[in-house]
């Protein structure tokens, strides 16, 4: 094994953190509609950072399991991200009355950037 579970726990964490930078500059740019804007676009993308956060702790904070375990982590976490973005996601919008667009916008960069730097982090060497 190449890898323990504790760095694909780090990795994750990482990658958080790069989530998280990408959704202030978001809400860098909505700040010139307003406090407003800027504070949904941040809470749309704090939205996906946390269940983020909360998936990696859950699904590589267990240490060594069987595949059946981690299957089972990673379900669970997976539906304890979404849960968290759709709470806080339909509260925001429908308590908080915040701009959808900029709701949208910090959501949809939080998305984009966990990938992104999960796939450009990732260190592969290769003997040849």
């Amino acid at each position: 094994m190449l890898n323990s579970a504790a760095a694909g726990r780090r990795l994750a964490l990482r990658a958080v953190a790069y989530q998280m930078a990408a959704v202030m500059l978001v809400a860098l740019v909505f700040l010139v509609q307003g406090w407003s804007a800027s504070l949904a676009a941040l809470l749309g993308g704090a939205s996906v950072v946390l269940g983020s956060a909360l998936a990696a702790n859950v699904a590589l904070g267990g240490g060594v399991v069987t595949a059946r375990s981690a299957f089972l982590r990673l379900l669970l976490a997976t539906g304890l991200k979404w849960a968290v973005v759709i709470l806080i996601f339909a509260m925001a919008s429908g308590v908080g009355r915040m701009a959808p667009l900029p709701l949208l916008a910090g959501l949809a960069v939080a998305l984009i950037a966990h990938p992104l730097v999960l796939n450009f982090s990732v260190r592969v060497d290769r003997d040849r």
